[in-house]
């Protein structure tokens, strides 16, 4: 949340909500309850309110979108009173952090200002209205959806996904609706609402920027430059400024200015000797710096972490890379794709965030990607991201559309533009500004050309406005201005060579196997669609009997053909599901397989691609997506597996092209690989050398071939050690497998058969379960191979969860499973154990 001064009082109870406009196909009794208002939350959402009124049911649940289309038609009106007295502040400002979207704010009867933008605050001078006593606020939201089709109608439709015009107002995106969101366009008031009374003069803003210096002689001096804007209640007097940095042993350091007579702004400069840096998670610690900050009697508080970003994309043999260093250090990016968390924004709590953040940390992620149809998340995200070293690439808040970069548009996306770099500058967290999602892209690709007129369809802003307002209010984070982007003229967007690139052929058209034929500098999109946990799914879709294609499946699928693809997506993989549990681990088996594939492959490319973000870490509502963890959070077996390939230190096993072919292949052709190669990535500080033992095996444990190779591999690099032949060389595919161990990494396996194509045994392993305090514990010994050892342990009950999953055991190995939750059932948590095994 922005910066919430101690002048400020909260105006956050006794809200009424009525409807100004009622959408003529509500439901009769809504109507009658609304005549005389229901209660309001604030801050809150129109929908979060009718529920708790018992006007609608859960939104998410069945076939609830459809029926409440409603109430995105409505035009809400949020009314409170409150008692007011002049405490003797020279000015008293109604400030509104967040209203959704479109609105008219009135005290006490008269109209004081007009809102259009869901993605800044506003505030209004309203010392002439207020009243001793008793005073009314209003704020009249007008209806979204007719909202949005009344300006297409009058100023023209602009190229877009999706069934609403979305891109017309400046409201989050995918409250429209998204291939993997629910349409629930409402309003309300969503950040804090109040009067801010103050004298003299307030701080209106921060922007507390670093660097660091080297010290001759070896150390690091910490450099904060604390841009302080002002505004005066009246008056022109000088305003004494005072910069206060305590470090995290409590040592101080001070600088003070002032802004003179005429100005609004000064510069503070404070330097700290032998600062702690601070360093991405896998890196080093994160240590945070106090800033306190007084001018006259206003304090505004906030935190930095000292170190320097920079952005690679300077062309090279290969094309152009997209490298980020962090004081200098490359950062090979293990990341995901982040939205917002919820549906309804004012239901993500501290709480949520922060198993969100244990998600991803667990995972091994290093960055989220704050992706441009959301939201710029609340304080207490980039807080935890600072606290843990989790990178965030911030996307400015253009996604998949084009957008009018004229009149009151540009005016809006300038004001919210600058007020967001200046909130997050703080956050040594941030290290990229991202310009838009797809929308460069989709300006090549997305025939928009016969569809764009004199308005433009919004590169002024990412090639112009965007990057000139980085320049001035904070030049030290790099930018780009889109995902996918190439870094250059007369270049694809979404070209492999340069810069970023988005992979979406695989999933919608292409098998996942498709990944292979890549070779990408950074991949900021890419992922494959499975259902949520068994729990999550079963608890909003109430199909009789349970069928992919079902009307309440469906619903909760919002991809185009989305269920179709999954079918389509497992063949030659995975057997055909002969029931609808099968279809479920089926499908969930098949996107764990297939992230899995792309990710060592694209980390076995290292230093030549970069990064990986998958699409997507997280859910808005129960549906069948992309993510890794459910809306419930249950951790699909897709998390799993890619917590496994995202392993600091990854071996995996590679086919490659001999130098011979390389030598032999036509000029212009990449050659085609004939050899089979033990890739080793290690993403630590250290450097490592070792010894790795590669068999090839039955899957009963008859060793059929060994090799023992001697294995280094620098820090931050990877290197490839060719298998030999005959161990790479399969007898029979649907029997033998390939392993590679060696210290400090997990087991690599190669398979030449799918699991379709396998003879695996479908009973592999024997289990005894026994009860713990907090659960059970599972037992497990393989008899034969077996591959992607998983507990469904939520079908058990919806609150539990086991610490692994997807394991593939050699034959005579043990594995242990923990299973957290509130019943102690040993039976039937190993009765929820699925593997491979059992579909083949």
């Amino acid at each position: 949340m922005t910066h919430l001064p101690p002048t400020f009082r909260p105006l956050h109870e006794g809200w009424t909500m009525t409807a100004d406009t009622l959408a003529a196909d509500a439901p009769a009794p809504v109507a009658a309850a609304l005549a005389s208002g229901v209660p309001a939350a604030v801050p809150g959402e129109a929908h979060l309110d009718l529920r708790r009124a018992g006007l609608i049911d859960d939104p998410f649940d069945g076939g609830n979108e459809a029926a409440q289309q409603w109430i995105g038609d409505t035009a809400w009106r949020f009314t409170t009173v409150f008692d007011w007295a002049d405490d003797g502040s020279a000015r008293h400002d109604l400030v509104a952090y967040g209203l959704d979207t479109v609105a008219v704010l009135s005290l006490n009867g008269t109209e004081v200002g007009r809102t259009e933008n869901q993605h800044r605050s506003y505030r209004f001078d309203v010392r002439g209205l207020l009243r001793e006593g008793r005073n009314s606020l209003s704020v009249a939201f007008a209806a979204p959806v007719p909202e949005t089709d009344a300006r297409a109608a009058r100023d023209g439709e602009l190229p877009r996904v999706n069934h609403h015009e979305y891109n017309q107002i400046r409201k989050m995106a995918c409250s429209f609706g998204w291939d993997w969101g629910i349409d629930v366009a409402g309003a309300g008031i969503w950040r804090p609402i109040g009067l801010d009374s103050w004298s003299g003069a307030r701080i209106a803003a921060v922007r507390p920027l670093v660097d660091v210096a080297d010290r001759l002689g070896g150390g690091h001096d910490g450099l904060l430059t604390a841009h302080v804007d002002l505004e005066r209640a009246a008056g022109d007097a000088p305003v004494p400024v005072q910069v206060t940095v305590t470090g995290p042993d409590g040592e101080t350091r001070h600088a003070t200015a002032e802004v003179p007579a005429g100005a609004a702004s000064t510069t503070v400069e404070v330097r700290v000797p032998d600062v702690r840096r601070w360093w991405p998670v896998g890196h080093g610690d994160q240590p945070l710096y106090d800033v306190d900050v007084t001018a006259g009697e206003a304090v505004w508080h906030g935190r930095v972490g000292f170190r320097t970003v920079e952005l690679d994309t300077e062309p090279d043999a290969a094309g152009a890379p997209f490298d980020l260093l962090v004081n200098g250090e490359r950062v090979l990016v293990r990341g995901a794709n982040w939205i917002p968390d919820h549906a309804f924004l004012t239901e993500i709590d501290a709480d949520r965030l922060a198993s969100r953040f244990a998600d991803a940390l667990d995972a091994n992620m290093n960055l989220l990607r704050v992706w441009g149809g959301g939201i710029y998340e609340t304080e207490a995200f980039y807080d935890l991201a600072d606290e843990h070293g989790l990178l965030v690439w911030q996307d400015f808040l253009f996604a998949c559309a084009a957008y009018s970069e004229t009149g009151a548009t540009r005016s809006e996306v300038e004001a919210e533009a600058r007020e967001q770099i200046t909130r997050l500058s703080a956050h040594p967290s941030l290290v990229l500004w991202n310009g838009n999602n797809e929308n460069t892209w989709g300006s090549v690709d997305w025939s928009w050309a016969h569809h764009v007129d004199e308005r433009g369809w919004g590169d002024a802003y990412y090639s112009e406005l965007l990057p000139a307002l980085l320049a001035e209010l904070d030049p030290t984070r790099p930018y780009s201005p889109a995902s996918p982007y190439s870094f250059g003229d007369y270049r694809h967007p979404n070209d492999e060579r340069y810069g970023t690139m988005h992979i979406w052929d695989v999933w919608n058209r292409a098998d996942y196997k498709v990944y292979a034929d890549y070779k990408p500098r950074f991949v900021s999109e890419f992922g494959f669609q499975a259902p949520p946990a068994w729990s999550t799914l079963t608890r909003v879709v109430h199909d009789e009997p349970l069928d992919p294609f079902g009307h309440e499946m469906l619903v909760h699928q919002k991809a185009n053909l989305g269920n179709a693809k999954l079918e389509r997506g497992w063949q030659g993989h995975l057997p055909d599901p002969q029931s609808i549990e099968d279809w479920h681990w089926t499908t969930q088996l098949n996107q764990a397989h297939a992230i899995r594939f792309g990710v060592e492959h694209f980390r076995s490319l290292t230093p030549h691609n970069t990064g990986t973000i998958l699409w997507q870490l997280n859910d808005n509502w129960p549906v069948v997506s992309w993510a890794a963890v459910d809306f419930d959070g249950h951790r699909k077996p897709v998390w799993h597996a890619l917590r496994d390939a995202y392993a600091p230190r990854l071996a995996t096993l590679q086919p490659r092209a001999s130098a011979a072919a390389v030598a032999n292949a036509w000029e212009g052709l990449e050659a085609e690989p004939d050899t089979l190669a033990l890739v080793l990535v290690n993403d630590t500080g250290e450097p490592y050398r070792g010894t790795f033992t590669l068999t090839r095996e039955t899957f009963d444990g008859e060793v059929l071939a060994k090799a023992v190779l001697e294995t280094a591999v620098d820090p931050r690099d990877a290197t490839a050690v060719t298998v030999p032949a005959d161990v790479a060389a399969f007898g029979d595919p649907a029997t033998e497998y390939l392993r590679a161990e060696g210290d400090g990494f997990a087991p690599a396996f190669r398979f030449a058969a799918e699991v379709a194509a396998q003879r695996l045994d479908p009973r592999p392993y024997t289990v005894t379960a026994e009860p713990a305090p907090d659960g059970c514990v599972l037992h497990i010994t393989a008899t034969s191979l077996v591959r992607d050892l998983f507990c469904h342990a939520d079908k058990v009950h919806p609150d539990a969860r086991a610490d692994q999953g997807m394991l593939t055991l050699r034959a005579g190995d043990t594995a242990t499973i923990r299973v957290t939750a509130p019943t102690a059932d040993p039976e039937a948590f190993a009765a929820a154990l699925r593997s491979a095994n059992d579909l083949a």
